[in-house]
């Protein structure tokens, strides 16, 4: 059994996976690191941002997050969470995706995850607990994707829009309103926008918003409140488009982050 320690003097054992669990307060921050071992994070309770060089990625509870090995990234937590890791040798699974991934978990995948934290460190490769690591190897990968990255652009002018965006997000802003702050045309300013970061402007405009979103919404902020200041028109279109996005309603992401 591992549980709230550090994974550093116990990452080099002899094993494919080596699991962890950790219990984090609101607020705690892990400064930018990185592993020998790719990693996926599945979180129980509360919300877990993780920042790359590249972007930000939101994991809310009861979904997961994948790493590669060699990633630099900082994590942060919203809320109290409780915490599952698995780090895996990259020859274990060598079709894992190279770049960070917020991630679906399905039932089968919980409960192993939530079991590979009980098994010993130097567990028997050939009895019942290499068996339960061979077959989370085999679930692992199956994991699909979810749509909660928000990649930044390498493009100053935009990278500073973006930032500013961040800063006070508005769901009412537009591309046009963007270009002409950039002085760009509106197909040349869309264009940039999907070179620079993969996202349309509008997909972009989501991801921020659900960014802004869900802290606020696990702190226990009205859904009302936190749809309005986003600029949404009435509640109901944001709860529309935090559904399509998680698959359940924002008033639930307070009692699962507690």
């Amino acid at each position: 059994m591992v549980r709230n320690t550090s994974i550093t003097p116990i990452i080099d054992t002899p094993r494919p996976i080596v699991a962890l669990g950790n219990d984090y307060p609101d607020g705690h921050l892990i400064p930018p690191h990185t592993h020998a071992r790719g990693q996926v994070l599945y979180g129980f309770s509360g919300v877990v941002m993780v920042t790359t060089p590249t972007g930000t990625l939101v994991m809310p509870p009861q979904r997961g997050l994948w790493i590669p090995a060699g990633e630099v990234h900082s994590v942060r937590m919203v809320g109290a969470v409780r915490m599952r890791s698995v780090y895996i040798d990259p020859a274990a699974i060598p079709d894992m995706p190279g770049a960070c991934q917020v991630l679906a978990i399905s039932p089968l995948l919980r409960h192993l995850l939530a079991a590979a934290v009980d098994i010993p460190l130097d567990y028997d490769l050939a009895g019942r607990d290499g068996a339960l690591v061979a077959l989370l190897l085999h679930e692992l990968p199956r994991m699909a994707s979810l749509p909660l990255a928000l990649p930044f652009p390498a493009h100053a002018g935009l990278a500073a829009r973006c930032q500013a965006f961040l800063a006070e997000p508005d769901s009412q802003e537009t591309i046009d309103g963007w270009a002409a702050a950039l002085h760009m045309s509106r197909r040349a300013f869309t264009r940039l926008f999907r070179q620079e970061t993969g996202l349309s402007f509008v997909e972009w405009r989501q991801q921020a918003c659900l960014l802004a979103a869900l802290p606020r919404l696990v702190s226990g902020e009205p859904v009302t409140t936190v749809a309005l200041d986003l600029g949404y028109r009435n509640p109901a279109s944001f709860t529309t488009m935090f559904r399509r996005s998680f698959g359940f309603p924002p008033r639930e992401l307070g009692l699962m982050g507690g």
